[in-house]
């Protein structure tokens, strides 16, 4: 396999937003080539059917490969793609969101065009939109055909969860430190280039392993990671794909950043040996239930009851999606104080790697540290002292198609959103229509709180 150093955001596309797609209606405009039929939800243990529950799905394996009419259909039937672990909420437990104000509307500017809400949920490809502050809903939108009780897959924004979710399991002492060795949990990783990494050095993308990352290379690996959790038998399959990485020629763990999917999946690996859990059973039992999410959700596992997909494959509605940002931009605290994270744990998450390949022009400081983004400043606002401390204090989750957790903790706000972007990665503007269109926000809550 040729080398390939991967920075999976804005790394293809130099063009400005003219180029992005409309897309809140986009399942009725283009054919499924290939479908796939999937047994209804009751087989799967939920109590209740999220809506729409479509009967034709897009081929799993051809997930890379989907339309954007596909994307609609298939990200909100992910969880049935697959083996799935479900994860309960406590319906008497349930942590209550205080509805939208009326007539709420927000303003943003990009170059010399004004934009409003409508305009943002066309230029993202937006199919759902949720705001909130602390427990107000500012803003909750679902676009073409979802609903409140859609399970809407997370893609890479699953790492972030886990992440919280190792963070959690430091505080319970299960894991000894991030400083261990992934050998020490999973030792069938002795003699690959796994050997030498750590936890801290897997959560961070600096292992040094190579790893084809790049969602347009049919040979990449992690094309052929969708293939194996498409196949018959997953888990080996994942296991072996990911122990046969090899190790970049000269590179120590530590030294360069690099994003990988096969090695945030060891991550939660890792998790479930320490917990002897799911992903699904320890969010269930330690987070989900006693924080107050109102929903089922499903984790796509690869082996049922034992191994999820740590690298994606979370699957929840859009308010429970929110809670889960609420229950970060509360510093890890459940409804009546107990704290369930380290003291430390967020900020040493968003202590952004040095390491070569995370600093960049728009990340001065680095863009990547556990499992969570920083929020790059535009380029046209360099000048913006007042934008780049609102980024600064905030953090994202991110998956591929446009999937997106932001959170301010200081302000307590939490923007969730859904889309189906035309491309795994966007041009620059983007995301920084992102970054202006959280700043309306927060202005707007400044000027009400005067």
């Amino acid at each position: 396999m040729a080398e390939l150093t991967w920075i999976p955001r804005r790394w293809r596309i130099a063009a400005g937003l003219a180029l992005l797609v409309l897309a809140t209606d986009v399942h009725a405009s283009s054919e499924i080539p290939s479908i796939q039929t999937v047994p209804n939800c009751e087989a799967m243990g939920l109590k209740h059917c999220p809506l729409p529950l479509d009967q034709e799905l897009p081929a799993a394996a051809d997930m890379l490969k989907w339309s954007q009419a596909d994307r609609v259909i298939g990200f909100r039937n992910t969880y049935r793609q697959y083996a799935g672990d479900v994860f309960r909420a406590d319906p008497g437990t349930k942590f209550a969101l205080k509805p939208a104000p009326a007539g709420i509307s927000w303003r943003y500017q990009v170059g010399s065009e004004q934009w409003g809400v409508e305009d943002y949920l066309k230029h993202q490809s937006v199919t759902g939109l949720l705001v909130l502050h602390k427990d107000q809903i500012l803003y909750e939108y679902y676009g073409s055909g979802n609903t409140d009780s859609t399970l809407w897959t997370s893609r890479s924004v699953a790492k972030s969860v886990t992440s919280i979710l190792v963070g959690m399991a430091l505080k319970e002492h299960a894991i000894s430190s991030v400083n261990v060795p992934l050998i020490e949990y999973l030792p069938e990783l002795r003699g690959t280039a796994w050997e030498r990494v750590s936890l801290r050095e897997a959560l961070q993308h600096t292992s040094g392993v190579r790893w084809n990352e790049n969602y347009d290379d049919p040979q990449s690996d992690f094309a052929a990671l969708t293939h194996c959790e498409a196949s018959n038998d997953p888990y080996p399959c994942v296991l072996n794909l990911v122990k046969a990485a090899p190790r970049r020629p000269g590179t120590k763990p530590g030294q360069v950043w690099s994003y990988n999917t096969g090695g945030a999946w060891l991550v939660g690996l890792l998790l479930e040996r320490a917990t002897k859990m799911s992903l699904a059973q320890y969010l269930e039992g330690h987070l989900w239930r006693r924080f107050g999410m109102e929903s089922d959700g499903v984790w796509e596992a690869l082996r049922a009851g034992e191994v999820d997909m740590g690298g994606h494959g979370f699957n929840a509605t859009l308010r429970d999606w929110g809670r889960f940002g609420l229950f970060v931009a509360r510093g890890g605290f459940l409804p009546d104080g107990t704290s369930l994270l380290p003291p430390k744990w967020l900020r040493d998450s968003t202590r952004w790697t040095k390491a070569k390949g995370s600093v960049n022009s728009e990340n001065p400081d680095g863009q990547f540290g556990y499992q969570w983004w920083h929020i790059a400043l535009p380029a046209s606002h360099a000048k913006d002292v007042g934008l780049r401390k609102l980024l600064d204090q905030s953090f994202s989750a991110e998956g591929i198609f446009g999937q997106t957790i932001i959170i301010d903790p200081k302000d307590e706000l939490v923007m969730v959103q859904w889309s189906v972007w035309p491309h795994a990665d966007m041009p620059e503007a983007t995301y920084d229509e992102q970054a202006l269109f959280l700043a309306a926000v927060a202005q707007s809550l400044n000027a009400t709180s005067r």
